[in-house]
């Protein structure tokens, strides 16, 4: 008969798993055999399982922005928009710059880029597209489009200056805030704001157009009242933006 002490640990856990007690000490030692063999049990099975459970891909939606590559259609889209923007400055400048035909075609142009900027955010956010690349380029996208059209207007007096300035300005004073508070929290836009954006889109939409008559004056009523949502959510960024400070300040 082999004695206890001659048995390893091994040999022990073997035999307490089999029920085969002979040769095992009394007492604790029976108990921390057992336990041992329980735990290996245990191990084998885990292994086991994740062996055979099916590799999951992970959710898009899940994955970090930086781990998803920049080339996209989102980011696509917005690149596309950001060409649009010389193409259209030389529409609005061909011939006299007011040539009907020319401003047609500028305006066909600024539709398309217009509706990229509703279509490319959409796109990413409900493919887990969005990447650090889209999240800068976007609005920079935006703010060029936007600029190119409100400058050309002015520079061809078909928009005042000071409405161009006043517009221009509450686009830098938002940019400006957003990097003030950024280390603080995120200003999310409202619903305003994207009242503003398409108030903005059909006034400049109109103002390319060669309206005559009551067109015409209808797009002064469109831009008055985009002038009106333009200052009103500018004043309300400033307020948030104070107001998230002092609540991280705390």
């Amino acid at each position: 008969m082999t004695s206890s002490s001659a048995m390893t640990p091994g040999e022990q856990a073997m035999a307490a798993s089999s029920g085969d007690t002979t040769g095992l000490p009394p007492t604790s030692s029976n108990a921390a055999a057992r336990e041992a063999a329980r735990k290996e049990a245990a191990r084998r099975a885990a292994a086991r399982a994740s062996a055979l459970a099916p590799k999951m891909e992970p959710d898009p939606a899940d994955v970090p922005a930086s781990g998803i590559g920049v080339v996209n259609i989102a980011n696509a889209l917005t690149v596309f928009r950001l060409a649009l923007v010389p193409v259209f400055l030389v529409l609005m400048f061909a011939g006299d710059g007011h040539d009907a035909s020319w401003r047609y075609a500028a305006t066909a142009v600024f539709a398309v880029a217009s509706f990229t900027d509703r279509i490319d955010g959409e796109l990413a956010r409900r493919r887990g597209l969005i990447t650090d690349f889209g999240k800068l380029l976007d609005p920079i996208a935006d703010k060029v489009l936007v600029g190119a059209a409100l400058i050309s207007l002015s520079a061809l007096d078909d928009l005042p200056w000071w409405v161009t300035v006043v517009m221009l300005g509450r686009e830098l004073g938002v940019t400006g805030l957003r990097l003030w508070v950024i280390r603080r929290g995120v200003i999310p836009a409202s619903r305003a704001g994207k009242i503003k954006t398409f108030l903005q889109g059909v006034a400049i939409g109109l103002y390319i157009l060669p309206l005559t008559g009551w067109a015409a004056s209808l797009r002064w009523w469109v831009l008055g009242v985009a002038l009106i949502v333009t200052l009103a959510t500018g004043v309300d960024y400033v307020l948030r933006a104070f107001a998230l400070r002092r609540a991280t300040a705390r």
